[in-house]
C-alpha cells in the first residue's frame, strides 16, 4: 500500500496517526509537496481528481481518499486497538464526537488560516479575510465547549482515547501553529490538560 501524504498539512497527519496508533507498519510513504503545487499534478490528479491529500492506494490498485474513510479501512484491516468503536452504540457517539470536532473545530481553524494567513494565499484563491475571523470565533466556541465536556471525562468521546482525540488534537496543533492558538492562555485549562497528554502519546510525533 502507499499512502500519499504531505508532511505537516493537517489531514494526512489525522492518518498518520492513527496508523502510527495501530503500530501499522508496511504503508509506503509517499510525499506530495503541496507548496509547489505537486497535488495538482496531473499524475496526481489521475489518482484523486479533488487534488487533496491524503490518498491511500491499496494493493489492489484502487485508490481511498477522505481522512475519515481512510481511517475507516485502517479500522477494518487492524481492528485492533480499536479506535472507532466496538457494537454500533458505541460505534455511534464515537462518530457524532469526531464528526462534531471536525466539523465545527478542525475546519474552524483550517477556514480561519487558509483565508487570513498569508503563506497559504496561493492555496486559497480568494481569500475572505472576514470570513477567515468569523470562522476563528466559530472554532474557539467549539474549543469552549471541548474544554466543558473534558472537565467531565479523560478523553473528547469519553472515557478512553479513539479517533475524537486524535481529529481533536490534530486540530489543536494546526490553529497552535498558524493560529497561535494555546488553550490554556485562553482559560481553557481542561483542554490544555488534554491536549498536554495527548502530546506525549509517541504518536502525536507522526507529521504525515
Amino acid at each position: 500500500m502507499k499512502l500519499y501524504t504531505s508532511a505537516r498539512a493537517p489531514n494526512p497527519r489525522r492518518v498518520a496517526m492513527f496508523i502510527a496508533e495501530k503500530g501499522l507498519t508496511g504503508i509506503e510513504p509517499v510525499q506530495i509537496d503541496i507548496g509547489a503545487g505537486q497535488h495538482r499534478s496531473a499524475e496526481y490528479l489521475a489518482l484523486n481528481p479533488f487534488g487533496r491529500v491524503p490518498a491511500l492506494e491499496l494493493d489492489d490498485g484502487r485508490v481511498l481518499c477522505e481522512t475519515r474513510a481512510i481511517c475507516s479501512w485502517l479500522e477494518g484491516y487492524a481492528p485492533e486497538p480499536n479506535l472507532m468503536g466496538e457494537g454500533f452504540d458505541e460505534r455511534a457517539f464515537i462518530e457524532m464526537t469526531d464528526r462534531r470536532v471536525e466539523l465545527h473545530l478542525f475546519l474552524g481553524a483550517a477556514n480561519c488560516i487558509r483565508h487570513t494567513h498569508p503563506g497559504l494565499a496561493a492555496l486559497e484563491q480568494p481569500q475572505f479575510p472576514d470570513y477567515g475571523a468569523a470562522q476563528a470565533e466559530k472554532m474557539r466556541e467549539t474549543a469552549r465547549w471541548l474544554d466543558a465536556t473534558l472537565a467531565g471525562q479523560p478523553f473528547v468521546a469519553g472515557q478512553r482515547f479513539t479517533i475524537a482525540d486524535i481529529t481533536a488534537f490534530c486540530a489543536l496543533e494546526f490553529a497552535r501553529g498558524l493560529m497561535k492558538f494555546r488553550p490554556g492562555q485562553e482559560g481553557l485549562a481542561h483542554l490544555q490538560a488534554w491536549r498536554d497528554r495527548i502530546a506525549e502519546r509517541p504518536s502525536a510525533g507522526a507529521l504525515g
